[in-house]
């Protein structure tokens, strides 16, 4: 039995990857201890992982794209390894690749980038960093270089995370998963949209403007208010605001089509949830969902909603493209699943500490 300790945070996709991920590596022989950074968890999420195994949440040290200074982030690399060496971790997987930087060479150490603000700025910004978010990309490399092995999500990602990081080694794309998931009734003529929209990577700005023109209206699940301060209000779009994960699936369900209007997204949990509800999908043409989707989507141009609107009305007014796109979109996504994910990680924690204990040249 191999022991991890797996970070984690609240906010976002990263506590469904996890919490789906560890539990599933229970049928591998891998037990998880989680470490929490960040706003923390509600009730409800304590008890999920509860479930799972061990959750302890961090006092000190925060989320590297809400901390204000490095300093912010200096309890981090402590605060992992007391918890690592209290619950006899084998082996860290942060989900952070920051939370790596500090860490001494003594633990073996798996990092997965579900995203990071130097890939955001080039996809959403079209720059570089600007000077005063600098120091989050050091450290950001120096995670990633401390790293027994680096996990991107998607091919797509892994390249962004190379054309960003110069002289990355032991670099794997594994895909994300989504669990069994029942078809949805999808009985509503709407739109559904699901993301945290005070993100502009998400796109919110540019599908409020497409729901000025669809014939379906377009709900917008998710939070409008993001916890650095950032905020989104639509205008066209119905505000559906933040719920719990089994009322956004419910949500979903109930919806007739899917639409994903991001400008940056490393895999996009929420498209492969729709998906294996057996909504179709109409999404932004981004390399990462033509790895996933192509063939089993509707795609448009990015930051046309003009392009966006005029897909929803023609696939609103078309039920048999609905049920042909739902049909395609589901079988795809019953190939992400949460075992062979599951398997694939553990596979590569073995691999990292063989070759600890054996030490070869191994390239990933």
């Amino acid at each position: 039995m191999i022991r991890i300790l797996m970070t984690l945070d609240a906010v976002g996709g990263v506590w469904r990857y996890a919490i789906d991920l560890a539990a599933a590596l229970r049928h591998e022989g891998v037990e998880t201890a989680f470490l929490g950074f960040g706003p923390p968890p509600s009730p409800s999420q304590r008890r999920e992982a509860d479930a799972v195994g061990p959750l302890t949440w961090a006092r000190s040290g925060d989320l590297d794209w809400l901390a204000p200074d490095p300093a912010a982030l200096r309890p981090v690399a402590d605060v992992v390894a007391q918890e690592a060496q209290r619950c006899g971790a084998d082996l860290l997987h942060l989900n952070l690749p920051s939370q790596a930087a500090d860490l001494d060479g003594g633990w073996p150490v798996v990092v997965v980038s579900h995203s990071c603000v130097a890939t955001w700025f080039r996809a959403v910004r079209g720059t570089g960093l600007p000077a005063a978010w600098q120091w989050q990309m050091d450290l950001t490399r120096r995670g990633l270089m401390r790293a027994d092995l680096i996990v991107a999500p998607s091919r797509a990602h892994a390249g962004a995370l190379e054309r960003c990081y110069d002289g990355l080694r032991r670099l794997v794309a594994i895909h994300n998963a989504v669990g069994a998931l029942d078809l949805g009734a999808r009985q509503e003529p709407i739109v559904v949209a699901a993301g945290r929209w005070w993100d502009d990577g998400k796109g919110g700005a540019w599908l409020d403007a497409a729901a000025a023109r669809t014939e379906w209206p377009i709900h917008l699940v998710g939070p409008l208010d993001g916890p650095n301060g950032a905020a989104f209000r639509p205008r066209h779009a119905v505000a559906a605001g933040p719920c719990s994960h089994a009322d956004t699936l419910r949500r979903m369900g109930s919806s007739r089509l899917f639409v994903s209007p991001s400008l940056y997204e490393p895999f996009g949990l929420a498209v492969a949830e729709a998906a294996m509800l057996g909504l179709p999908l109409i999404l932004s043409d981004l390399p990462v969902f033509r790895e996933l989707w192509d063939d089993a989507a509707w795609f448009v141009p990015v930051n046309d909603p003009e392009a966006l609107a005029q897909a929803i009305n023609r696939l609103a007014a078309d039920p048999s493209m609905q049920e042909r796109l739902g049909r395609s979109a589901r079988k795809r996504a019953l190939g992400l699943s949460v075992r062979r994910t599951a398997q694939a990680m553990a596979a590569e924690y073995r691999a990292v500490l063989g070759s600890r204990r054996h030490p070869v040249a191994r390239e990933a």
